[in-house]
């Protein structure tokens, strides 16, 4: 039996956590404990998108074979189209744009990705289920400078390093910012100490989201010929965005619809995050759209609304020996399908600093600043490129935007249901970063010219999606290993977290 150089407590286990514990898990000298809040390990949501430089990450992990048997088509090099951009928000939707990427983006179920994650733990690794962490205390004085976790059910544990993978509302990320907030008071920097607090708990995007899955023959019965059934859309309109595409191998789609009022950004919302919305709810905001949207519209037999949370940016993802991956580090809005294969990389990088020979319990610290001075700026970037796409999609962007009457359809409903409810459950706390510009409306023009300010528009639009988007499927994440583990032969002090 192999001597154990580490004893790692990862808390959650939806796809962060687990793609972490499946690569630590082979490891002979790491012990790997994964502790899941629910009642069993299960994801929440339908769909989940990985783009190539997430890909290469889970076949290096042995994945690929099992996630191919899921995946809507194998995977390949071969350009591919990876969404169809239109306009949809009008009696006659614009097609505008095809983007084409090595790949594509592949298409999971995402219980059925969790399935494979879950498969490929090794024996060695200890899963336990309704662990809700409620609390960590970093035990300087012990012998082995050990961690204490303490659980919602009264239970208790030690590890030498807790990975905190639960989520947006994560407790690992709350005790993590007093941490960082207390070191800046000890240096006399109660300005800095304020803004790790503040960036601490989880902010409303002022977006909400609803969600569900229609079945691929519910929709071919309705219209035949449509054509999310072989091709993922994006659609886009004023303050409201839908993002389809088929999943489980053609079986279903999913369907993400979205309404955004960026005055209420950084906000509080008050009600449930997620919970199931009546369909009037959804049908007020797109009932001036396209037919073919209107056609998934009413294959829809159920909805949930989630209100879309994100994080602000941490000074450090880590503080001794805890270690923060995915949404409790960086939770981003959707419009990049980054948010998984974010957390992916974060696990792969953390796991591949701390499997190696060179770190130890004595040498944790540098491990711990490896990870956090590679995944740290490449995240938070991806966070605000997929903020910004979000502008772009919602037709918000500063200098992008659209009159508020769509061409070719009449005028639009001013107030709809969701919309009183983006009205009504917020306190006004509003964050000053990011204007979000949503009330800008464009200055009318002759029709023929108003047209040719429309393309431009769109034609813009396209490019900074592109451009934003493209690290996923122009870079790896090679480069960030080898970079991670050079500095673990740094003979300097390590950083302080």
């Amino acid at each position: 039996m192999s001597h154990t150089k580490l004893r790692v407590a990862i808390c959650g286990g939806g796809v962060g956590g687990l793609t972490c514990a499946v690569a630590l898990s082979r490891c002979s000298d790491v012990h790997v404990d994964v502790y899941e809040a629910a009642a069993e390990f299960t994801e929440v949501g339908a769909g989940i998108g990985v783009w190539p430089r997430t890909w290469k990450i889970l076949c290096s992990l042995g994945l690929a074979d099992d996630l191919c048997k899921i995946a809507i088509v194998p995977p390949t090099d071969e350009p591919k189209v990876a969404f169809h951009f239109r306009k949809g928000d009008q009696a006659q939707g614009i097609d505008f744009h095809t983007l084409v990427t090595p790949g594509g983006m592949l298409a999971f179920h995402r219980a059925d990705f969790h399935a494979v994650l879950l498969r490929h733990l090794s024996p060695r690794c200890r899963t336990f289920t309704r662990k809700r962490l409620v609390s960590y205390h970093q035990n300087a004085s012990s012998s082995h400078n050990s961690l204490s976790l303490r659980f919602h059910d009264g239970s208790t544990a030690t590890c030498d390093l807790l990975i905190g993978a639960d989520g947006v509302k994560s407790a690992a990320r709350r005790i993590l910012v007093e941490e960082l907030a207390a070191v800046a008071r000890a240096k006399g920097r109660g300005d800095i100490a304020r803004q790790c607090l503040d960036a601490g708990p989880p902010k409303w995007s002022g977006t909400l989201a609803y969600r569900t899955i229609i079945p691929s023959d519910k929709l071919r019965h309705l219209l035949p010929n449509h054509r999310v059934l072989e091709n993922p859309m994006v659609y886009f309109g004023k303050n409201t965005q839908l993002t389809v595409y088929p999943i489980a191998r053609g079986k279903l789609i999913n369907f993400a619809a979205m309404r955004a009022r960026y005055d209420r950004e950084y906000t509080t919302f008050d009600q449930p995050w997620v919970q199931d919305a009546p369909l009037d709810e959804l049908l007020g905001d797109f009932e001036q759209w396209e037919p073919e949207v209107q056609a998934l519209i009413k294959c829809i037999e159920k909805v949930n609304r989630w209100a879309i949370h994100t994080t602000l940016p941490l000074p450090s993802f880590v503080s001794g020996r805890v270690a923060l991956l995915g949404d409790a580090a960086h939770a981003m809005m959707p419009y990049q399908g980054a948010g998984a294969g974010q957390a992916i990389e974060d696990a792969y990088v953390l796991s591949n600093v701390l499997a190696d020979p060179r770190t130890t319990r004595s040498t944790l610290d540098r491990a711990m600043h490896a990870y956090d001075a590679v995944r740290r700026p490449f995240a938070l970037r991806v966070q605000e490129a997929s903020r910004e796409n979000g502008l772009l999609y919602t037709l918000n962007f500063p200098g992008l935007i659209f009159d508020s009457r769509p061409s070719g359809g009449p005028a639009r409903t001013p107030l709809s249901t969701a919309n009183s409810i983006l009205s009504t459950h917020h306190h006004s706390h509003s964050h000053p970063a990011h204007a979000g510009g949503g009330s800008h409306k464009a200055a009318p023009h002759g029709a023929g010219q108003s047209q040719q300010a429309d393309e431009r528009k769109l034609t813009e639009i396209r490019t900074r999606i592109q451009r934003n988007w493209k690290w996923a499927w122009e870079t790896t994440v090679d480069a960030d290993v080898q970079r991670a583990l050079r500095m673990l032969s740094d003979t300097g002090p390590p950083r302080p977290a």
